[in-house]
């Protein structure tokens, strides 16, 4: 609905927002200058890198490069779609969002349905308040629940009468109500959904109730059941439990995503609060962008049996395709016969934090699986390991994450290090939701041409600009190294985090720079570059007799006489 807000408008509007009011309300702000620092609301750190101009009216991390402006970091911060982010901060200032028609008919109809859903939230949850939400009291009290938690998400009770719902709603909210599937006329005569359920209202990142999950506290067939989709309330894009987890910890940087509600508020009575649910039986691609799109570290948390495995298998492989640089994905594999629920309250939170500390990364958890039933010391199961995981790879963006996991199937096919420990008696083929033994990892040679070892130098250590200038003068094998020298020295870059700076902020130098660093791979170690600089720089001797006399031969035919007899020298010849 972007499209449908006029730019002009949200050009003023922006132009009337104090971005760091704005932020500093949310985060905590410390004055740099004309300018504010922080540490990132958008990923973990300890020293700030998190910058906000609000003269320029925008916000620049150096540590996970997150940037925009007022809209972008509401967007970002709160889980707001742009619209309702222009909302929010059309609200703040005390402007009217400019909507045509036919966007003012369609927003006035979504909250009308998320109106009548609310009341039906309130409506359950004062049934179990009541005489006859006894029953289902006494369910949840067993299940360990306290009156606190059951406030915080609104857990209600529907009464097992068949229209309870629709009587209790006025005429306003009862063609809403049968709208959304609450209430279905499927036979000509309205009948309630839900009816004899537990009932667990699915808010968005509003707050506004948009569907229910019920549990049944009778013989149904059923178990648990979901309102259909409607206008409001799309299955895969929903997440149960996020706008709670955004209540209780307003800088999530990491969610923990289980598989049933009672999971997420057992989790949360126990003080993690960070757990949620993806809607449905499988973790899609819809359901992962929406987590993505609130942190860049996900749990996936799944029982143990062969039905929790076979979905984390899934959720590994939607993910795939949505892997990044910088995003982190692990795999937490309960003991067969628990879930979160009752593991959480059977060794408490400490130790089940622990577990969800410990969770395998996803590259680890996919070379596991991967591998299970094959013995890797013999060359036909690593050829199977190959088969199974390079169609996997070839999913993933090229990020640096996909060429090390390259690297890694090809050290695991190569036979070098068997991968499966075969001591203590370990059956062949079974994980058993354990972590296995890290294999020790072999270093990766990477070989760069001299040109972009500088580069890379000038990048770790801008001071060593005047010696690269002068070593690039006399060659013309380093022109990238001597520009890029020429242009920290012409800005005067002293440091790493000047140099930096200068790069994102500078439009000039980032279009100049931009392909800097094409076709590099990977990324040497600091020091391993710095003295690889080093050599290039302070050769020794020999080295330096030998660069000197490739120098001359190739500019022969230009030679003057003084040069011509060092390269005799040089050589030990009698070149003329």
């Amino acid at each position: 609905m972007s499209g449908l807000i006029p730019q002009q408008f949200v050009e003023n509007l922006l132009d009337r927002i104090d971005l760091a009011e704005l932020i500093g309300s949310r985060i905590t702000l410390k004055k740099a200058g004309a300018n504010y620092k922080a540490c990132c609301p958008f990923h973990d750190e300890k020293t700030p890198s998190f910058n906000v101009r609000p003269d320029k009216g925008f916000y620049h991390c150096f540590g996970c490069g997150a940037h925009g402006d007022a809209i972008s970091f509401v967007r970002e911060f709160d889980g707001l779609g742009f619209t309702e982010a222009v909302e929010e901060l059309a609200k703040r200032v005390g402007l009217e969002v400019p909507y045509d028609r036919a966007a003012k008919q369609e927003i006035q109809q979504a909250r009308t349905l998320t109106d009548a859903l609310d009341f039906a939230s309130r409506f359950y949850h004062s049934a179990l308040q009541g005489q006859q939400g006894a029953y289902a009291r006494d369910y949840l009290k067993q299940r360990g629940l306290d009156s606190t938690i059951v406030e915080q998400y609104q857990v209600g009770y529907a009464p097992s009468t068949g229209t309870a719902l629709y009587d209790a709603a006025n005429r306003d909210l009862q063609g809403p109500l049968i709208e959304t599937g609450t209430v279905s006329d499927k036979y000509g005569r309205p009948r309630d959904l839900f009816r004899n359920r537990v009932m667990f209202p699915i808010r968005n990142s509003r707050g506004k109730t948009v569907a229910f999950g019920g549990r049944t506290l009778g013989d149904d067939k059923a178990k648990y059941i979901n309102s259909p989709e409607s206008d409001v309330f799309h299955k895969s894009r929903e997440i149960y439990g996020l706008f709670e987890a955004r209540q209780a910890i307003r800088q999530l940087d990491k969610l923990l995503v289980v598989e049933g509600y009672m999971d997420v508020i057992a989790l949360a009575q126990h003080g993690i609060h960070y757990a949620v649910a993806t809607l449905g039986t499988a973790t899609n691609q819809d359901s992962l962008t929406a987590l993505l799109r609130q942190v860049r570290h996900i749990v996936f948390c799944f029982d143990g049996d062969q039905a929790g495995f076979r979905a984390a298998d899934r959720a590994m492989e939607n993910a795939l395709e949505l892997m990044a640089d910088g995003l982190h994905l692990q795999f937490l594999m309960l003991p067969q016969g628990e879930d979160p629920d009752t593991l959480v309250r059977k060794e408490g939170p400490e130790a089940f934090q622990k577990r969800i500390d410990g969770a395998t990364p996803m590259s680890r958890y996919l070379f596991d699986r991967q591998s299970e039933g094959l013995d890797l010391q013999l060359p036909e199961h690593r050829g199977e390991l190959r088969a199974r995981v390079e169609p996997m790879l070839n999913k993933m963006p090229r990020s640096t994450l996909r060429d090390a996991m390259w690297h890694e199937m090809l050290r695991l096919c190569g036979g070098r290090n068997p991968w499966q420990n075969r001591q203590h008696g370990q059956q062949k083929g079974r994980w058993n939701g354990e972590r296995r033994d890290r294999v020790t990892e072999e270093r990766i040679d990477v070989k760069l041409s001299k040109d972009s070892i500088l580069c890379l130098a000038l990048l770790e250590a801008p001071d060593l600009a005047t010696e690269v200038t002068e070593l690039a003068s006399g060659s013309r094998q380093f022109n990238q190294a001597r520009n890029f020298a020429s242009w920290i020295l012409e800005k005067a870059v002293r440091d790493r985090k000047a140099l930096v700076r200068g790069l994102a902020l500078d439009n000039t130098a980032r279009e100049r720079f931009y392909h800097l660093f094409d076709g590099i791979e990977h990324i040497p170690a600091r020091e391993s570059t710095l003295a690889a600089a080093r050599e290039l720089l302070s050769p020794n001797e020999e080295a330096s007799r030998q660069l000197r006399l490739a120098t001359l031969l190739r500019n022969l035919s230009s030679l003057t006489t003084e040069e011509r007899q060092e390269l005799r020298a040089l050589s030990g010849g009698t070149r003329d």
